[in-house]
């Protein structure tokens, strides 16, 4: 089975930390009538639905409950699929910087699937003044989308990982009597373009080919007799040079994969090729 084998890459996890960077430093500061700022504040952030924020702001109207106060934002997964748009040539690998020193086999991964995630950010407040401080600080960098450029998978390229604003909703939730605490709230909706990658898997390196050519006759003959060999290799000087020069490169067993190196191409006589 193609799934057999056990692989982790927390990949979701990391993704919910990005979103929840993005919004983790956001300040608010209020003003007296003069215009000095008497409060500043950074508005506290978790993963969480919102209706459990508001039930614990509810059981508590005197304000005694420190650990939930307004303002306040939470964040939550709504719902994952899979992007056909970006889907990759599911051929195609994508090397790691890793290598086997035994072996001199590198790592590499099959290219990852594109999965859209959406996320939704709730930012709730007792003032309506509060809410909008917040929704201004987040809507000029999306246009409509923000993309930062990740490390999604050690010793692999960062990739970036655009994620696009959807839309904008806001509601008063104002229930129940007089000690029913206000709750001013808006709802931004985001759409995460994530890839999803799978196991890493090892394979050697291949320095050398050599295709024989016989062109008299017929393929698979036990007495064919090759006339010609067409050589592909790497070649680098003994200065770490890049060459296409076969008389001066050094073996290509000494060549890494990591170096300096150029193609050498070259037709010769296969009996000479040892």
């Amino acid at each position: 089975m193609a799934i057999a084998n056990h692989f982790y890459n927390q990949l979701t996890r990391k993704y919910v930390a990005l979103f929840g960077t993005y919004f983790n430093q956001i300040k608010i500061k209020r003003k007296d009538n003069a215009g000095n700022i008497v409060q500043e504040m950074i508005v506290p952030i978790s993963y969480a639905p919102h209706q459990k924020i508001l039930a614990r702001l509810n059981q508590d109207p005197n304000f005694e409950a420190q650990a939930i106060t307004l303002p306040r934002m939470s964040f939550e997964i709504n719902a994952m699929f899979y992007d056909g748009e970006r889907k990759l040539a599911p051929t195609r690998k994508l090397i790691r910087n890793v290598v086997n020193d035994d072996s001199g086999a590198r790592d590499y991964l099959w290219v990852p699937a594109p999965y859209n995630i959406q996320f939704s950010l709730n930012i709730m407040a007792s003032y309506a003044e509060d809410a909008v401080k917040v929704v201004e600080q987040i809507l000029p960098f999306f246009n409509p989308e923000f993309t930062s450029t990740v490390k999604l998978i050690p010793d692999l390229e960062p990739l970036d990982i655009p994620l696009v604003l959807n839309d904008i909703q806001n509601e008063e939730i104002y229930e129940g009597d007089f000690l029913t605490r206000r709750a001013i709230m808006w709802t931004l909706n985001f759409t995460m373009k994530a890839w999803y990658f799978g196991p890493a898997k090892e394979r050697q390196v291949i320095k050398f080919i050599q295709t024989n050519i016989s062109p008299d006759l017929p393929a698979g003959d036990a007495n064919n007799t090759f006339n010609s060999a067409v050589v592909l290799q790497p070649g680098m000087t003994a200065n770490n040079e890049p060459t296409t020069d076969p008389e001066v490169t050094i073996s290509f067993s000494d060549i890494d994969f990591d170096d300096n190196w150029a193609t050498i191409e070259y037709v010769t006589d296969p009996d000479t090729i040892t």
